[in-house]
């Protein structure tokens, strides 16, 4: 027997809302096994980010490569990525170790608009591993970075995702979170599949923090436990509801405060190898 096992890379939030500390929350609440490896050290809290270290990226790599070496790895999630030097560590590697699942959460903007990634990184992350990508889940914000399409409808949606499978990946997850109406919108495109769209009321809160390293986490961590990419993003969307919902009127910081990650967590349980 041994866990189901994520492993994280990704950037640190000092207010464990988002970044690193959000992932292993996400990933640990659903009975799923958590490592990491961190890229930065972020300074922050719920009202902004105040400064920025990179990590090395040789021992970027080392932390990688330690965790590959060791541990069965059922699928990897990425979030802040910060230079291009890392980008490339964390390519290399992945051609290497070939884990089965990879979600890439090409986080560039925080909630409370700093930006987190430098613009020769970003080139790098659609070149080097947006080709290696199960999966990737940009918000609108970054959509419009990486496609130069500015995304106020699904049909805008649809013209994006096109673009963004031509760089390689395998499938991309439209976050509509920010689209003006009534409802949130998230559309799944796969290559060669109709788009998968799930509807949800949005929910009424200021606690907003880290939902995307949420989000992604969470469905890098059902891959884990063996669903299919449509089930795990069906499955990940139902968590990140009823996570907003329960920490939406908890106060927690003078900003935009964090999701429940904890609202109903599972056993950590072994499968069979």
């Amino acid at each position: 027997m041994r866990y189901p096992t994520v492993l994280t890379i990704a950037g640190s939030d000092s207010s464990g809302g988002a970044g690193i500390q959000a992932d292993i929350k996400t990933i640990s609440s659903l009975g799923v096994y958590a490592c990491s490896a961190i890229t930065a050290i972020t300074s922050q809290n719920t009202t902004g980010v105040r400064s920025i270290q990179g990590i090395d990226p040789n021992i970027l790599k080392d932390q990688i490569e330690a965790v590959f070496e060791d541990m069965k790895i059922d699928a990897v999630k990425s979030g802040m990525l910060y230079s291009k030097d890392s980008v490339e560590a964390i390519a290399d590697c992945l051609k290497r170790f070939a884990p089965k699942y990879y979600v890439l959460d090409p986080v560039m903007v925080s909630t409370s608009g700093s930006k987190l990634i430098t613009d020769e990184a970003i080139e790098a992350v659609r070149e080097m591993l947006f080709p290696l990508a199960t999966l990737i889940t940009p918000n609108i914000e970054e959509v419009r970075v990486l496609t130069g399409i500015s995304v106020k409808s699904v049909d805008d949606m649809q013209k994006a995702a096109e673009v963004l499978l031509d760089c390689g990946c395998n499938a991309v997850l439209m976050k509509g979170g920010h689209l003006d109406g009534d409802e949130s919108v998230d559309m799944l495109f796969e290559k060669g599949k109709d788009g998968i769209g799930i509807r949800s009321a949005f929910v009424d809160t200021k606690n907003t923090h880290g939902t995307g390293c949420t989000l992604s986490s969470a469905i890098a961590s059902y891959l884990a436990l063996g669903e299919d990419l449509k089930e795990a993003f069906m499955s990940a969307k139902d968590y990140i509801i009823h996570a907003l919902y329960a920490g939406k009127d908890i106060e927690c910081g003078k900003g935009h405060g964090p999701v429940n990650h904890f609202f109903n967590p599972k056993s950590l349980s072994g499968i069979n190898f």
